[in-house]
């Protein structure tokens, strides 16, 4: 039997800085509003309550917004490039998703309206 799953596709936005290191230091500290896609599956033909996956997404976003990515944790010996957070990003969402059966099939990140980066599962 082939079921339906559903697709979800949530924007969120995120005030944060960060600065680019390079061989010689680091760049200049400066801030982004940073563009958050997220395209969820549900994992059976059963729908997801929109504000449950808000939720999930708003647990992780809140804990950098308005911070300078550099100090934190996940970016103290990686650079915080875009690609760098649209893969710290996927990992910290897929766990919190999968709590709700769904899938977090694809990740753009975005750091002004003509930059941003794609990541994929499989």
């Amino acid at each position: 039997m082939r079921y339906q799953y559903h697709t979800y596709k949530i924007k969120y936005y995120v005030n944060a800085s960060h600065a680019m290191r390079w061989e010689n230091g680091e760049g200049k500290q400066h801030n982004h509003t940073w563009e958050i896609v997220c395209e969820i599956h549900s994992k059976n033909d059963q729908m997801i309550v929109f504000n449950d996956i808000e939720k999930k997404l708003k647990e992780v976003c809140d804990t950098f917004e308005g911070k300078f990515l550099n100090k934190l944790p996940a970016f103290q010996y990686v650079n915080p490039t875009t690609e760098n957070v649209a893969m710290w990003l996927f990992n910290l969402f897929t766990p919190r998703l999968e709590e709700l059966n769904a899938e977090l099939v694809r990740l753009e990140v975005g750091e002004s309206p003509t930059r941003s980066y794609c990541k994929s599962s499989a």
